[in-house]
């Protein structure tokens, strides 16, 4: 059966790009006869916003939107990758590193996703012998190429070993990252099908990757167009986009058909009128493949 999720992280508060990609992959799922999932992505509780992640869910039915099942978050899903996590110890495929970033970033060059790991604690006898210092872990990748087809995108690959280097799952400071947790949170869950940003398309080898390690099922991946200022910035937290205004919600839905290419809906006042429409009309052939200048 199919199993859709949408995983915000409470950083901040939904905007634009958020809806877009809410309603993308809850039209999908519910097309298909498919669960829908939230999962909200806390992965680093500093970083949150007091409040948010109420302020989402509270946002989410305000827009019509209804999930499956109670909300997962993944500050309380830490034994599961804990979990996770000692497989790959156990079947000798992850190392803890010492280096600080300062140190491992000296020299390296840059990759498809920032630098690649130069690999000075690949081999037990170059570690730095640090005590009292909690080492990352990282995971060994391989020189070879990791590809998939994307629902919109098309073909996408990379060699990990040139492309990324060997990534980090578990950080020095004792936080998880996001490709181990999305990966065990993913296959915990049963998720099929993610429908997500373009922006987490350069992620996707190294989570099908680890989902190969673990034995665990890959998902089928869609990834949306951004959404852009006019300065070409994808709309985020980080560009400062707006809040939803809850106040105009019929008209952003509207806005949000208009970029997924989704046709005129009838008059309405009820949200959940517009997205029931907006299952009955989905099509993902016709979703844009490229960035989308939003005002």
């Amino acid at each position: 059966m199919y199993t859709g999720r949408f995983a915000p992280s409470p950083t901040g508060l939904l905007h634009i790009g958020s809806l877009l990609t809410a309603v993308a992959s809850y039209a999908d799922a519910r097309s298909n006869g498919g669960k829908w999932l939230v999962r909200m992505e806390d992965l680093d509780p500093p970083r949150a916003m007091p409040g948010a992640a109420s302020h989402i869910l509270h946002t989410l039915e305000a827009f019509g939107f209804e999930w499956d099942g109670e909300v997962a978050y993944q500050s309380r899903r830490y034994a599961l990758y804990e979990e996770t996590l000692c497989r790959l110890q156990t079947a000798g495929l992850v190392y803890p590193c010492h280096c600080s970033r300062k140190d491992w970033q000296a020299g390296a060059r840059r990759g498809a996703d920032g630098f690649v790991y130069n690999g000075r604690c690949r081999h037990p006898g170059q570690r730095p012998a640090l005590q009292g210092k909690q080492p990352a872990w990282r995971i060994r990748v391989p020189d070879r190429v990791i590809g998939f087809s994307d629902g919109i995108v098309g073909g996408y690959a990379q060699n990990l070993a040139r492309d990324i280097g060997d990534f980090v799952l578990l950080r020095a400071d004792g936080y998880w990252a996001y490709q181990l947790a999305v990966v065990a949170d993913d296959a915990e869950q049963g998720v099929t099908h993610i429908v997500r940003g373009q922006d987490l398309l350069v992620s996707t080898p190294r989570q099908i990757y680890l989902q190969q390690c673990l034995g665990v099922p890959t998902p089928q991946y869609a990834h949306l167009p951004l959404l852009t200022n006019a300065q070409g910035q994808k709309w985020s937290k980080q560009t400062l986009a707006p809040a939803l205004d809850l106040n105009r919600r019929e008209q952003l839905l509207r806005q949000v058909f208009r970029y997924l290419n989704l046709p005129e809906a009838p008059e309405t006042d009820r949200p959940a009128e517009l997205l029931d429409w907006a299952v009955i009309h989905w099509d993902m052939d016709k979703v844009p493949k490229h960035a989308i200048t939003a005002p």
